[in-house]
């Protein structure tokens, strides 16, 4: 089977990253959001490819939201609420558009098909309800996936190959011949470690839907 351009019968399963391949995310927001409360230094804490402990610990379900709010709340300047925190914390989630959402539906009736996403407990809540909130077959979405796993649940998280590794044993999925989808290139490193055909999905060049299109999967 071609590696870089699979079959989905060939296939055991497809594992899909949420944010950035699923869910819109804008990282310049939350950095222009906390800017505004004082804090100019909120990018050198958290982006794309790298991010301090704290912020791990919150993704790994470690922390709690009230510590996680406080150390923000410390960088921010006097007088600001944990509602404005809380508001610029969830300024990243941008929504999905519903043909992404239908592209998902109609490739889970192809191949099993999973969840995987780093991911705290705070945001889960706030794309969940947004999701059911403005996508016409909410259900139909989540229900194209066979499970969603997200690290604050699992206690482990991407790029370590070991989650990946975890996923692959919990579902009888077969590494090599899973197939993983992420616009973060240092956790399409950590899923080859793992053993898994993995591709990275460039987002200044392609969206899910023509990447799928490229692979000949519509």
């Amino acid at each position: 089977m071609s590696l870089e351009h699979p079959k989905l019968e060939d296939l055991d399963g497809v594992i899909l990253d949420f944010g950035g391949v699923l869910y819109d995310i804008d990282y310049d927001a939350p950095v222009q959001a906390f800017a505004a409360l004082g804090d100019d230094s909120f990018r050198s804490l958290y982006h794309q490819a790298a991010q301090t402990p704290w912020f791990d610990q919150l993704e790994t379900g470690t922390l709690d939201r009230k510590t996680f709010y406080g150390h923000l709340l410390k960088r921010c300047r006097p007088g600001t609420t944990e509602s404005q925190v809380h508001e610029a914390w969830c300024c990243i989630l941008t929504g999905m558009p519903p043909s992404r959402a239908e592209l998902v539906v109609g490739l889970g009736k192809r191949t099993r098909l999973f969840l995987l996403s780093n991911t705290n407990a705070i945001h889960a809540t706030v794309f969940e309800q947004d999701l059911k909130r403005n996508l016409p077959d909410s259900e139909g979405f989540w229900g194209a996936f066979e499970q969603a796993h997200y690290s604050h649940d699992l206690g482990i998280k991407k790029p370590h190959p070991s989650t990946f590794l975890h996923v692959c044993q919990l579902h009888g999925l077969q590494p090599d011949r899973t197939l993983f989808l992420d616009d973060s290139i240092q956790h399409v490193h950590g899923a080859r470690e793992a053993g898994l055909q993995a591709h990275h999905l460039d987002l200044t060049q392609e969206d899910l839907g023509k990447w799928m299109s490229r692979m000949g999967w519509r």
